[in-house]
């Protein structure tokens, strides 16, 4: 029972030299999709507000679009339906990217976070104190100086409470990356069941390691809240 569980928390917490534990899989698959999300729904969100409906409309498509449809779907549409395009196999670029289950799966959970996200940032631009706007206006500021300045960081640190949410409902999407054959925490956990029959120990195990990561991450928000939204609490009492 002992060397059982050695067994798994080895797969799931340590590199063997030949390719990255579970969890590492799982964490880098996390930060790299909301990175990329993250650092595309700013100028996204600014679009998503804008009175030019040929620059806003686009960008609510975009979201309705990955919004209204399942990530595991929009996973399988990339990973195999992509790939078996004859444009994409006869250029090596893309053929090599699309190859790589690691690389798709990234672009989809990159492309589905940015939606959401998009729409959360979004809601905290349209938030933004009209007395805050007016003032930068009576400084003289240009509309980019102004979104630079004041609306998007503003609206960045309202928005920290939401967009926490969609980080932990992230980390619970990861777990279909397995669909794409990536090794991440729940591939390890179904490998593991089919080779030792011990289900509870596997996906026991697995849970665990979700649990304290969410936790981590709840834990790290909480404290950026705090730190970030000070002026709030402040201005309630």
């Amino acid at each position: 029972m002992i060397d059982i569980l050695n067994q798994f928390w080895r797969a799931y917490l340590f590199w063997d030299g030949q390719r990255l534990s579970g969890l590492a899989v799982t964490l880098w698959l996390l930060v790299a999709s909301i990175g990329i999300g993250f650092v595309c729904a700013i100028p996204l969100a600014v679009a998503r507000v804008s009175k030019k409906r040929w620059l806003s409309t686009p960008v609510r498509a975009y979201t309705y679009v990955f919004r209204g449809t399942p990530l595991y779907v929009q996973l399988l549409l990339i990973y195999t339906g992509i790939y078996s395009l004859e444009f994409v196999r006869s250029h090596s670029l893309l053929d090599a990217f699309f190859r790589s289950g690691f690389n798709c799966a990234i672009l989809a959970f990159a492309l589905n976070t940015c939606a959401y996200t998009t729409e959360i940032f979004a809601g905290a631009i349209r938030s933004t104190s009209h007395g805050e706007v007016e003032a930068a206006r009576a400084y003289g500021m240009s509309w980019f100086t102004m979104y630079r300045r004041i609306v998007i960081p503003s609206a960045l640190r309202r928005a920290l409470p939401l967009y926490s949410n969609e980080v932990i409902l992230m980390l619970h999407a990861t777990t279909v990356a397995f669909t794409a054959t990536v090794p991440d925490i729940l591939k390890v956990a179904r490998d593991a069941n089919s080779a030792t029959y011990q289900s509870f120990n596997a996906f026991g195990l697995a849970a665990l390691l979700y649990l304290v990561v969410s936790f981590a991450l709840v834990a790290l928000f909480r404290r950026a809240e705090r730190r970030w939204l000070a002026y709030l609490a402040v201005r309630t009492h």
